[in-house]
């Protein structure tokens, strides 16, 4: 029902501007001409500027049953009865995610997990968040892919996942569930849109390359969101973008959308905050000797004075990664609660060029988080244990 209301508002919103607004499928017939269809109903319109905003949606894995027995998180919150005992099929932040909500609702909660979590995010935070989520009840099964999905006990009996170890494809098992929910990726809905009759190029993947200007190959047509090749799938990303160049069009802008220090969080039980580059590549970038990675692990007071729920030996832990020859820091890291709230704040830090020095010189807010990114003094290189002291 909330998010029945936001597309609500969203339409509302459209007619108090004045947009015109058709709930309709568009495709293209040249450059400057899409062709909108909706059951029998067809229209053309024409436009001196088009810009292709799509989306994605959520992938299946090709295996037999996937689509006739599993549901993608699409369809989680339409769901007509309580998912039970759940497979989460995906270790991306929406598989995460997902599977730390159901955990958190009673359910039986198994993330089945390909590689490694959260591909492309820092490593080590990574691991810290799937160690949480163990150690909250979430279930994984690692190193394996589903191999078929079988309903034997008719249409209300529970779904059987047999699965193949990733390394090995001769070691199988199998288990029974009532939900099998697949989180393993989304693909640009581009297909149905005729790019070529528009003599619009796209990548394999369907998404498109663009300039600085979000300009496809094609200079009147643009792409932004989820459909532009090699940059971020986030809403607030997306919503940026479209701002941006609605006034550089529209508006005289003259600000372009700044893709490489966009802060992030993913919202896992313990919530986990990133602005800049990981660990991994900011040794990568600019060597591991030049990088100093200051760190600290400790418990929020909030765990402190509640250890039953909490699991008493659970940690928050901070990362700051810092250019060793600047001082200015390069990478940001929080797993702690409320980590999102505190990485908005250092993001605009972050984009100002912040140093160490400077993050250091603020005065910590107590008892907050926060302040443990403040005054870091060991670096993990020289101090691998992070544990934080009383002084």
């Amino acid at each position: 029902m909330h998010i029945k209301s936001l597309n609500f508002g969203y339409k509302g919103d459209l007619l108090k501007l004045k947009i015109k607004y058709f709930n309709m499928y568009a495709r293209f017939i040249d450059a400057h001409t899409v062709e909108l269809v909706k059951d029998n109903k067809v229209e053309t319109h024409t436009a001196d500027k088009i810009i292709i905003a799509v989306g994605g949606r959520p992938s299946y894995p090709g295996c037999p049953g996937d689509q006739e027995f599993g549901i993608t998180s699409d369809d989680m919150f339409s769901l007509k009865k309580a998912p039970g005992k759940t497979l989460v099929v995906g270790a991306s932040y929406v598989a995460l995610e997902c599977a730390g909500f159901l955990t958190a609702f009673g359910y039986d909660t198994t993330v089945m997990v390909r590689s490694i979590f959260l591909r492309g995010f820092d490593q080590d935070m990574a691991e810290r968040i799937a160690g949480h989520m163990k150690a909250g009840g979430t279930k994984f099964i690692r190193n394996s892919v589903p191999s078929k999905l079988e309903r034997p006990n008719g249409p209300d009996g529970k779904i059987l996942v047999t699965w193949q170890d990733a390394k090995d494809a001769n070691v199988t098992q199998s288990e029974e569930y009532d939900t099998v929910l697949f989180a393993i990726g989304r693909y640009a809905v581009t297909e149905g849109l005729n790019l070529d009759k528009a003599g619009v190029q796209c990548e394999k993947n369907g998404k498109f390359i663009v300039n600085q200007h979000e300009q496809t190959n094609v200079e009147n047509i643009y792409a932004i969101g989820d459909v532009q090749h090699g940059k971020l799938e986030l809403t607030p990303t997306a919503i940026k973008a479209g701002q941006l160049l609605s006034s550089r069009l529209f508006a005289n802008g003259q600000e372009f959308m700044d893709y490489d220090n966009v802060p992030t969080v993913v919202f896992t039980p313990l919530e986990y905050g990133s602005v800049g580059l990981s660990e991994e590549d900011a040794k990568a970038k600019h060597g591991a000797e030049n990088i100093a990675t200051y760190h600290t692990e400790f418990t929020p007071l909030e765990w402190a004075i509640n250890k039953e729920s909490h699991g008493g030996s659970r940690k928050a832990y901070v990362k700051v990664l810092v250019l060793k020859e600047s001082d200015k820091v390069v990478g940001y890291h929080i797993c702690a609660p409320n980590a999102g709230e505190v990485t908005q704040g250092v993001g605009i830090a972050f984009n100002m060029g912040m140093t160490k020095k400077q993050l250091d010189k603020c005065v910590g807010i107590h008892p907050t988080v926060a302040e443990d990114s403040i005054g870091l003094e060991f670096t993990k290189e020289e101090n691998p244990n992070a544990s934080k002291t009383g002084c």
